[in-house]
C-alpha cells in the first residue's frame, strides 16, 4: 500500500505515540504543521499561524494526502482552511464554527431540542447586571474559549459582576483570532443576531445539575455516526473533572436519550466529515438529559480509553476522515472492560520544583498494567502560567488507566498518584 502523508497542526509527543497505534499507521507518515506552543502559548496571531502552516507545506516535496488535528481552536479553524486550499477532504468550517460559537450553537440547538439551559448575551460593556430572565446560579462564559478558560460560576450579583470583570480582561486572548475567522472566511454565513454579538461577547446560562456525562462520533457525507457514551466525574465540590470513563455507567435509557439527542443537534449545527464530541448533565432519577457543550473537534482526551475497551483508539476516525474514508470503529475488543483519563491536579498555584522522573514513571507503567501517565507542567514552571486551565486547578498529570471494574479503576490511579513525586515552591 502507498504511504500516506498526513500533516498534523499542532502535533505532540504523545498523540504521536497514539496515532502510531491506529489500524494500517504503518502505512502512513505523520508530520507536523506547527507546534503546539505555536497554537496554544499566548497571544493566538492566527493569521500569521495560518500563512506559516502554508509555507511548511508549500516546502514539502511530496504528496500532501491530509490534513487534521486534535486540538480546540484556533487548529478547528486552521484544518479545513488549510485543508481547502490543498484539495484534501476536511471538516465543513461553517459547521464547525456554528457549533464552536456557543451563542450560535444554543439558537441552533433551541431549534430540534429543549434539552437546554436557560441562556442570554451579556453585555461586557454594560452595567454588569445578569439577564432579567435569568436566575442564579448561573455560569458566564466567552462565546468562544477552550479547557474551561475564563468560566466561572456566579451564585450572586456580586459574583456576576467579578466574573465579568475577569472575562473582560482575558477575552481578548481567544475572541480576537476568532473574530478574524468571523471576519474573513468568506463560505460563513452569519445570522443577524450572531454577526451582531461577534467573538467578543459573553454568554450566561443558568447552571444545571445531574451527573456530567459525554457523547462522541463523527459526521461522514452528512451521516451522524454516534461512537459512544461516556461519564465526567467531578473533583467532590468543584466543577473541575477528576476523570472521563469509558463505557457510561448511567442506565440504558439515558445513554439512549444522550444519543439521540446528539443525532439531532449534530444534524442541526451542519456539520460534516467531522469528529465531535457533546457534554450533557443527565439525571438518572427522572431521565432528563441537557445539553452543556458542543465540541467540534476530534476529543483526543477519549482516544486511550477507547483502545482499552474497543481495541482501537478514536484517533482512527480522525485519521480516516482526513483521508476521504468511512471510519469504522471496532466495539469490546480492546482488553478491558472500563477505561479512563485521570486528571492529577493541583487546587492552589506554586512553582514546580520537581517531577517525577522518567525513570519513576516507567517504573510505576511497568509496575501497574493498564496505566500511562503523561506530565504537564515543566520543572521550574509557575502553574498559574500555564495555558489551557480551568478556572479553579492546575493539571500535573494526565493518567491512563484501564481495569475491569471501576473499582479496579480507582484503586489503580490511587496507587498511581501516590507515586508520583512533585515538589512546589509555595507562592
Amino acid at each position: 500500500m502507498e504511504t500516506k502523508n498526513i500533516f498534523v497542526v499542532g502535533l505532540d509527543d504523545p498523540n504521536l505515540r497514539t496515532l502510531r497505534r491506529v489500524p494500517g499507521a504503518e502505512n502512513y507518515r505523520f508530520h507536523p504543521v506547527l507546534t503546539l506552543s505555536e497554537i496554544q502559548e499566548g497571544e493566538i496571531r492566527i493569521a500569521e499561524l495560518i500563512d506559516k502552516a502554508i509555507q511548511r507545506l508549500d516546502e514539502f516535496d511530496g504528496d500532501i494526502d491530509a490534513i487534521v488535528g486534535y486540538w480546540d481552536f484556533p487548529v478547528t479553524s486552521i484544518v479545513p482552511i488549510l485543508s481547502k486550499r490543498y484539495g484534501v477532504p476536511h471538516p465543513d468550517l461553517e459547521g464547525v464554527i456554528r457549533a464552536e460559537h456557543k451563542y450560535w450553537s444554543r439558537l441552533e440547538q433551541a431549534k430540534v431540542i429543549d434539552n437546554l439551559p436557560k441562556f442570554a448575551l451579556v453585555d461586557l460593556d454594560g452595567d454588569e447586571k445578569p439577564p432579567a430572565d435569568l436566575d442564579f446560579p448561573m455560569w458566564l462564559k466567552p462565546v468562544k474559549s477552550f479547557s474551561s478558560e475564563l468560566a466561572f460560576k456566579a451564585d450572586d450579583e456580586q459574583e456576576f459582576a467579578d466574573a465579568v470583570e475577569k472575562i473582560r480582561e482575558g477575552i481578548d486572548r481567544v475572541g480576537k483570532p476568532f473574530q478574524y475567522v468571523l471576519d474573513h472566511a468568506p463560505e460563513l454565513h452569519l445570522p443577524s443576531e450572531v454577526a451582531d454579538a461577534g467573538a467578543l461577547a459573553c454568554l450566561a446560562e443558568e447552571s444545571l445539575v445531574g451527573e456530567q456525562a459525554a457523547t462522541e462520533g463523527y459526521v461522514h457525507d452528512g451521516e451522524v455516526v454516534l461512537n459512544g457514551a461516556l461519564d465526567s466525574i467531578n473533583y467532590p465540590g468543584t466543577p473541575c473533572f477528576l476523570r472521563h470513563q469509558y463505557p457510561s455507567q448511567l442506565p440504558e435509557e439515558v445513554v439512549d436519550k444522550m444519543l439521540d439527542v446528539s443525532k439531532k443537534v449534530i444534524e442541526q449545527l451542519g456539520m460534516n466529515n467531522s469528529t465531535f464530541s457533546i457534554e450533557f448533565f443527565a439525571c438518572p432519577d427522572t431521565g432528563e438529559v441537557n445539553v452543556l457543550e458542543v465540541n467540534a473537534r476530534h476529543s483526543q482526551s477519549h482516544a486511550e480509553m477507547f483502545e482499552f475497551v474497543d481495541g482501537v483508539p478514536n484517533h482512527h476516525c480522525m485519521v480516516q476522515l482526513g483521508l476521504g474514508n468511512l471510519p469504522e470503529m471496532p466495539r469490546g475488543q480492546g482488553k478491558y472492560k472500563i477505561g479512563a483519563k485521570w486528571y492529577h491536579r493541583r487546587f492552589e498555584d506554586g512553582i514546580v520544583r520537581r517531577l517525577p522522573t522518567r525513570e519513576e514513571i516507567e517504573r510505576i507503567q511497568r509496575d501497574i498494567p493498564g496505566v500511562v501517565v503523561d506530565l504537564v507542567p515543566r520543572e521550574g514552571q509557575r502553574l498559574s502560567d500555564m495555558d489551557a486551565q480551568d478556572s479553579y486547578s492546575y493539571e500535573l498529570a494526565f493518567v491512563y488507566v484501564g481495569a475491569d471494574s471501576e473499582a479496579e479503576l480507582k484503586e489503580k490511579y490511587q496507587r498511581t498518584v501516590d507515586a508520583l513525586h512533585f515538589e512546589f515552591e509555595e507562592v
